[in-house]
């Protein structure tokens, strides 16, 4: 599991150009895959949300361009990060540790987590957090990377390793902050080892959507009653 310290210290230190850090290392498709969640969540028609481990607020800012009408809140325990979401138009954050959420029971529609549980430093524990402050029924939306299989997987693998943390460290200007990221890919779960995490912490109808030949992966799921 990742180092709560060390993370929340290097989001501090790059919090300034972690967009475009994004934006250059997907090649623009970071964008298109927060799209393909908020056109899923719109369907839903929520009226409450609540973006987890929201950082610069990239996910909370296409859910509430979306759905005007919905109340979207955005947390993070990187007070750093939410300063840029806020100042990119979030209109509610909150600095919130994922592990100990300062919501009462069942209070959201939907509770999204984009590249953020993967950072977290027990994963099971946030996942049941995040199921007490969603309503009976309610969805849950996980937005992370993941390992694609097949020819893509070797090389997709020398990239994250050998590349990804070089580029990164010349983009942002602090060359350690993304030599985790490799590490932390791997040992996440994905897939069928994603959804039996799901079902272990209480919910159900749980399903796995990989994009861009499985580098990243959306999970949806539902709180049982």
């Amino acid at each position: 599991m990742p180092d709560p310290i060390y993370v929340k210290e290097a989001f501090a230190r790059i919090a300034d150009r972690y967009v475009m850090t994004n934006h250059v290392l997907s090649m623009g498709a970071d964008m298109w895959w927060r799209r393909v969640v908020t056109k899923r969540i719109k369907a839903l028609n929520p009226a409450k949300l609540l973006d987890v481990a929201s950082g610069t607020g990239d996910l909370a800012l296409s859910i509430q361009d979306a759905m005007p009408h919905a109340k979207v809140i955005a947390t993070d325990f990187c007070a750093e990060m939410l300063e840029h979401a806020s100042s990119r138009g979030v209109h509610q954050t909150l600095v919130a540790d994922a592990l100990e959420l300062p919501f009462p029971d069942g209070e959201f529609d939907v509770v999204t987590v984009a590249f953020g549980l993967r950072n977290m430093a027990d994963y099971e524990r946030a996942l049941i957090e995040m199921r007490r402050v969603l309503k009976t029924g309610g969805s849950l939306f996980i937005l992370d990377f993941s390992l694609p299989n097949g020819v893509m997987c070797a090389p997709y693998r020398f990239y994250l390793h050998h590349i990804l943390p070089k580029l990164a460290g010349f983009l942002t200007k602090e060359k350690d902050a993304y030599e985790y990221l490799g590490g932390s890919i791997e040992q996440f779960p994905s897939g069928a080892a994603m959804i039996a995490l799901l079902e272990k912490t209480g919910f159900v109808d749980s399903t796995a959507k990989p994009m861009t030949f499985g580098v990243v992966s959306v999970y949806e799921a539902v709180r049982q009653g």
